[in-house]
C-alpha cells in the first residue's frame, strides 16, 4: 500500500528547497508561501481541512544546493520543529556542472556528496523531531533526449528514491509524471529555461504533490 501523510490537528508543514519552492516567498505581494507550487498546494490543503489550524511554513531560498540547505538546516527546519516536512533540492547541485562561469562550476555538487549532505540533514531531522517526511524528484521540462543535463538527472533522481526509501518518505514524483505526460505539451510550454515553471506549470506540482500526499486522505480530527 502506498505511504500516506497523516494529518491532525494544530501541524506545522515545512516546505524547504531552492527557488521553486521560494517563489518570491518574502515579498509582497506573495508572502509568506511564494506564488509556486507551495502557495497552491498550501492553500488548497487549508481550504480542505480549515479545522485542523495547520501551520504551513515555506523556507525555499532561490539558488540553494544540498550544500547550502545542509548549512542552514538547523534555523530553517529543526528549530521549527515540523511535524511534515517537504524537500525539493537537486537541480541546482547538478546545473552548475555545466555553469558558463569557471566559478559556477566549482559550485557544482557531484552526485556522491549530494546524497551525504541530503542523508545528513534527514538524519538530523529525524534525531531531532522524526517528522513526517516528503521527498520530490529534481527534475527538468525537457523533452531532448540527447541533453546531458537530462542524463545526468537520472542518478540524482535515482538518489532521492534510496532516501525516500531509507527514511520511509513518501516520494512525490514530479519528474516520472511528467516524463509520461511530455509528449502532451511541447517542454517550452511549461518553462522556458527548463526547470522555472510558468504557473499552470506550478499548478501541475502542486497538484502533482497532492495526489500523491493525499490519496485516500488520513485526516485525524
Amino acid at each position: 500500500m502506498h505511504k500516506r501523510i497523516s494529518f491532525t490537528t494544530n501541524q506545522t508543514l515545512l516546505f524547504i528547497g531552492d527557488s521553486i519552492t521560494d517563489c518570491q516567498r518574502r515579498e509582497f505581494p506573495y508572502a509568506p508561501l511564494g506564488c509556486g507550487y507551495v502557495h497552491f498546494a498550501a492553500n488548497f490543503l487549508l481550504a480542505k481541512l480549515p479545522h485542523l489550524n495547520l501551520n504551513i511554513q515555506n523556507r525555499g531560498i532561490s539558488g540553494d544546493s544540498t550544500r547550502d540547505l545542509r548549512d542552514r538546516w538547523k534555523e530553517d527546519c529543526l528549530d521549527l520543529k515540523p511535524d511534515i516536512v517537504s524537500v525539493m533540492i537537486g537541480i541546482n547541485d547538478l546545473w552548475r556542472k555545466y555553469g558558463e562561469t569557471p566559478e559556477s562550476q566549482k559550485r557544482h555538487v557531484p552526485p556522491a556528496e549530494y546524497e551525504n549532505n541530503y542523508r545528513q540533514i534527514l538524519s538530523q531531522l529525524k534525531d531531532k523531531c522524526n517528522p513526517q517526511l516528503i521527498l520530490m524528484e529534481p527534475y527538468m521540462f525537457c523533452d531532448d533526449p540527447a541533453n546531458p543535463m537530462l542524463a545526468d538527472l537520472d542518478t540524482y533522481i535515482d538518489i532521492v528514491h534510496v532516501l525516500a526509501k531509507e527514511f520511509d518518505a513518501v516520494l512525490v514524483p514530479v519528474h516520472a509524471v511528467y516524463m509520461a505526460l511530455k509528449s502532451k505539451r511541447p517542454a517550452h510550454e511549461w518553462a522556458d529555461d527548463t526547470v522555472h515553471p510558468y504557473t499552470w506549470a506550478h499548478a501541475w506540482i502542486a497538484k502533482t504533490w497532492l495526489d500523491t500526499v493525499l490519496g485516500s486522505l488520513n485526516v485525524i480530527s
